[in-house]
Parts: structure tokens; sequence; C-alpha cells
């Protein structure tokens, strides 16, 4: 039998934080954000690019959660192809919203949630691997 508290564990995303090479590769060192293993940012626009890394992870940056929602952009700043969402926190639980990129199986995702404690880790994992 499943609990509320599994089955609410169970609907919640994670989050994977990685890079391009770099140069001479890429033209610059931009970031990959994987939900549940799809790389949101080509799967909602398969012409843009991350924002480089130091850019999303820096302390107060746009991936960390306030309790207040805001508009954030994980694209390049001169991309004319950008991917912007809502993130916010809520209690224990990260949420981005006004997401339209297809998962594996070609559905509309919409919203991503995450545990707080894992996505912090993750952004911490990631800011010390990539140098933000």
């Amino acid at each position: 039998m499943r609990t509320a508290n599994r089955a609410a564990h169970e609907n919640l995303g994670t989050l994977l934080i990685g890079t391009c090479p770099g140069p001479p590769a890429c033209g610059a060192l931009h970031s990959y954000l994987f939900v549940d293993g799809l790389d949101l940012i080509t799967r909602t626009n398969a012409t843009a690019l991350g924002a480089p890394p130091a850019d999303l992870l820096r302390p107060g940056g746009p991936l960390h959660p306030t309790d207040r929602p805001r508009t954030v952009r994980v694209t390049v700043a001169d991309d004319d192809a950008e991917v912007r969402f809502q993130l916010h926190l809520r209690g224990r639980t990260v949420i981005w919203s006004d997401l339209a990129y297809p998962d594996a199986d070609g559905h509309l995702v919409e919203e991503v949630r995450f545990d707080l404690p894992r996505y912090l880790a993750e952004l911490e994992r990631a800011a010390l691997r990539f140098g933000a």
C-alpha cells in the first residue's frame, strides 16, 4: 500500500545539471538542465543554448528558489531562442511551472516539482564542479 507521503515523493522530479565541453567543441560553455533524464532546454526549444553555469548557479541566481514566484530565463542572454519558466518554493518543494516540453512519451510537461534538499544538493554539486 502506498502512503500519501510516498506517493507525493514518487511524483517529484529529478534534476541533473551538466555543461557542454566548451571551446573548441562549443562556441562557449553552456548549461544543460536534465529533468527526469531529459534535456529541458533542447526539448523546449531545439535552437536554444543554456546559460553559462556561473550565471545559473551563482548564490541567489536564477535557479535558487524563493517563496515568491518569479520568471527565470535559463538560456544565454543574447539568444533569441529563449527558455523561461516560473520558479518558486512551496514548503519543501521547488516548483518549475509554465513549462512546455514533451516527456519521453510525447506528453506535454507543464510543471515539475523537486524535493528541496535534493534540489539544493544538485545546485551545490554543479556549482562546485563547474566553477560557479
